[in-house]
């Protein structure tokens, strides 16, 4: 079967680019035998990139593989329906259906959950990172704006009509069957396929370039280290307050690296928030905003920090943790479903409501060597839970049996079909 595949490429999508990257890979290799254990693969594979000159793309080989430029005929996939559509009214494009079966292709793989899965009509399969709208619809971020609607839409549809859904972890498996057993979700037909982090730079480089960039983004040599855009969720507020209580009860005055974009009206002000409040509690001298930096940046900033602290209320699995894990840098993150699935051990678990709780941990982690060695070392050891090579035979698991349910439908149309012309 030729399968096509629906990137998303623009690193500044974070998490959603990293997935998109390690499914290419996966893909990539299974297909010219380069991942020991897995059956062959019989399939080939079409590409539909918004730019076929992609970096990401180069490494495909060009045998088995096609990159096709996602030009449809009609009206194009990224086009928006209504402000709030119908969460159960499927606008079909069944121009984008033909033109995907011109291209030969028998099913979809989508890296990130995406409209155009239902609406084409071409078999497919999909991942759900997260359902935050159903499970914490009180943040801005999934409510306002037609947000929920859009999010409802998206998901309870792709539910429906996917031949098989991914999970990060079985939390998020089981946050599927809750919020969308009703439409059709079931357990065989949700994987779980627990990420693997992807990192451009080893962390014997990484560490070799901390000197250089922490110069460059004008940052001291210890500081806590916290990556990500700024949505309300990941409580970026209570962190700043935690910082206060820090210097106010222990005397530690200790600096704090915010990366990360602040694109459109909610983030732009909520880092207007950030910087309020840091001016307010006195510790705006100690907060740094380099704004978004390049990946190999980004390793270099987690081998010298003291600690990954992520005081998120969404889950369920986040992608810096595996990062700092892999980078040998301490984590504290929050004590919540999902995310204590994914650290074990491995992490100083806080509250993510509790300034008191969020400064303790940072407490801990800044003068107590011993704490911070045993989280290394943990986090190593649980990296074994997230290998490469797991994610790699799950994923093509799905993949195959996704592949299996198209061409069992098949054979049974067509065998009903041959029924009926003998009749």
């Amino acid at each position: 079967m030729r399968i096509g595949v629906y990137p998303v490429l623009k690193r500044h999508d974070g998490g959603t680019y990293q997935y998109t990257v390690a499914t290419l890979d996966v893909l990539r290799d299974w297909s010219v035998g380069a991942i020991d254990g897995l059956p062959p693969c019989d399939h080939s594979f079409t590409v539909f990139a918004q730019n076929t000159e992609a970096p990401e793309l180069q490494s495909l080989p060009r045998g088995r593989w096609r990159v096709v430029s996602f030009r449809p005929p009609t009206s194009p996939a990224g086009s928006a329906p209504e402000h709030r559509p119908d969460p159960d009214l499927v606008r079909p494009q069944g121009d984008m259906r033909a033109w995907m079966t011109a291209c030969g292709v028998g099913m979809m793989v989508y890296p990130s959950p995406h409209r155009l899965s239902f609406e084409a009509g071409v078999p497919y399969l999909m991942p759900i990172h997260d359902l935050q709208h159903r499970l914490l619809p009180q943040f801005p971020e999934v409510r306002i704006d037609g947000e929920w609607e859009r999010r409802e839409y998206l998901f309870r549809n792709g539910v429906r009509h996917a031949e098989i859904l991914l999970a990060d972890s079985e939390t998020g498996r089981e946050d599927i069957l809750r919020c969308y057993g009703r439409y059709g979700a079931t357990k065989e037909r949700i994987h779980v396929a627990s990420y693997s982090p992807v990192c451009t730079e080893p962390p014997v480089e990484a560490r070799l370039r901390c000197g250089e960039v922490l110069q460059r983004l004008n940052l001291p040599p210890r500081y806590f280290f916290y990556p990500a855009q700024f949505w309300p969720h990941k409580n970026h507020l209570r962190l700043i307050a935690a910082l206060a209580v820090l210097e106010r009860e222990h005397g530690i005055r200790a600096p704090l690296a915010l990366t990360g974009a602040a694109t459109g009206s909610l983030r732009e002000a909520a880092l207007a928030d950030v910087r309020r409040a840091a001016t307010e509690l006195n510790v705006a001298d100690r907060v740094h905003l380099p704004g978004y930096v390049s990946d190999a940046d980004l390793a270099a900033l987690y081998t010298s920090a003291a600690a990954l602290v992520m005081p998120t209320f969404f889950g369920p699995t986040n992608l810096p943790v595996l990062e700092a894990w892999t980078l040998g840098c301490p984590v504290v993150t929050s004590d919540i479903r999902g995310v204590r699935e994914q650290a074990g051990d491995a992490a100083l678990l806080v509250d993510p409501r509790s300034v008191e709780s969020i400064a303790a941990g940072l407490e801990l982690v800044w003068t107590n060597d011993a704490v911070r060695e045993a989280l290394i070392a943990r986090g190593r050891q649980r990296l074994r839970v997230f290998t490469r090579d797991q994610f790699a035979r799950r994923l093509v698991n799905a993949v195959e049996a996704a592949v299996e349910r198209v061409e069992a439908r098949r054979m049974k149309n067509n065998r009903e079909e041959a029924l009926c012309l003998a009749r």
